[in-house]
């Protein structure tokens, strides 16, 4: 007997299973996203409260009503989007559980789908399992810079959707609107839908502004957006996302959603409506904290002869270890680094789905301590002299 054919080409994720080496030896993990700094004390305090108060049996499917109501209050407040909590919202297990109901509403076998490469690994099964087409698209280097002529030239009859993702993981670039403008032309001359992964809107660096692809003109109507709670709050266990859509995606989504995890879990959904009541100083925090972990690890790469680009937004940094000297592909090198040098790290082919790509980088997750941090690169100076 043998497993499903879609599942031939496919592996469990290189960023947990580096999760689990850095734990085999004890090394300081900067390859999973996750923060090991505390959730903020009033969201806990919520999730305790909701526990406490019977809030624990299946709620509405799509997600609880005053949940609901505090994502469209908040993407009307940011970005001028208007979504009924009725009718356009639905809160899902996590990011990953919103584009598996996204692509499985959405794709037809043999559907196309264009996605802006390096990608976070989880968007490939996602365009997979429904049958859909992966095409990929490169940014450009060592920028990152996103082509609209070369998206263009990647369309075909087949094509349904382009994947986007910004703030961008694993390159933390922050697309600018004339990026965004040309994808949107594109969505609205071949008559395609935009699916934008935003989780990272609240953490962005030097004043830039994220710009929701849904705002620009014409693209309301073709737009899913998808964003989530775990890491502008560090409840990356929790699994709370949202989708935000118009007809008809929203209500097939719902039905996908209904019969595949039923709900989210219910209290740490209450729990996320005291984390968007947060104020504004919590942002602004927040995007100080992250400045100054930025200022340590950036420069401390290069001058432990990493080649990157800065990140503008997310909490990511891609990095060329050729000046290592290694002797060995990305995945090689991001199982020796934590034998070796006590620090762990994500080999950044699993970024991209195009052969070859990403064999001379690793990617760095940021979201730490800054004594984690500090400590991280005493490690590789310890070793590098």
């Amino acid at each position: 007997m043998k497993t499903a054919k879609r599942l031939e080409d496919m592996r469990e994720s290189f960023i947990r299973e580096m999760t689990r080496v850095a734990i085999k030896y004890n090394a300081i993990n900067l390859s999973q996203g996750f923060p090991d700094y505390d959730t903020p004390p009033e969201v806990v305090e919520a999730a305790k409260r909701a526990l406490g108060s019977g809030q624990n049996q299946y709620g509405i499917t799509w997600g609880i009503a005053p949940l609901r109501q505090a994502i469209a209050a908040m993407m009307a407040r940011l970005y001028g989007l208007k979504f009924d909590p009725d009718q356009e919202i639905t809160v899902t297990c996590g990011v990953t559980e919103a584009l598996s109901v996204i692509f499985v509403s959405l794709l037809d076998p043999g559907d196309e789908v264009i996605v802006i490469e390096p990608f976070h690994e989880g968007y490939l099964p996602q365009v997979k399992f429904p049958g859909g087409v992966p095409v990929f698209v490169p940014l450009e280097a060592p920028a990152y810079l996103l082509d609209a002529e070369r998206v263009r030239a990647a369309i075909t009859r087949r094509t349904k959707a382009i994947m986007l993702n910004t703030p961008h993981n694993p390159t933390g670039r922050v697309f600018t609107r004339k990026e965004l403008e040309g994808v949107a032309r594109l969505c609205q001359e071949f008559d395609l839908v935009a699916i934008t992964d935003e989780i990272y809107d609240r953490i962005i660096y030097d004043g830039r502004q994220h710009i929701p692809i849904a705002k620009l003109p014409g693209m309301a109507e073709r737009t899913i957006t998808v964003g989530g709670f775990g890491k502008t709050y560090a409840v990356t266990g929790w699994r709370l996302g949202y989708v935000c859509a118009q007809e008809p995606w929203i209500g097939a989504m719902r039905t996908v959603h209904d019969f595949t995890t039923i709900c989210a879990p219910v209290p740490l959904q209450a729990a996320c409506v005291a984390a968007l009541e947060l104020p504004e100083s919590y942002y602004e925090q927040l995007t100080r904290d992250y400045t100054a972990r930025r200022a340590l690890i950036m420069p401390a790469l290069e001058a432990l002869h990493f080649k990157t680009h800065t990140p503008e937004g997310s909490y990511y940094a891609m990095a060329d270890f050729g000046a290592w000297d290694f002797d060995g592909d990305d995945v090689a090198f991001a199982h020796w680094l934590p034998e070796h040098v006590g620090v762990a790290v994500v080999p950044g082919s699993c970024f991209y789905g195009t052969p070859g790509l990403g064999k001379t980088m690793v990617r760095f997750a940021f979201a730490k301590k800054m004594e984690t941090l500090d400590a991280a690169v005493a490690r590789m100076r310890a070793y590098r002299g």
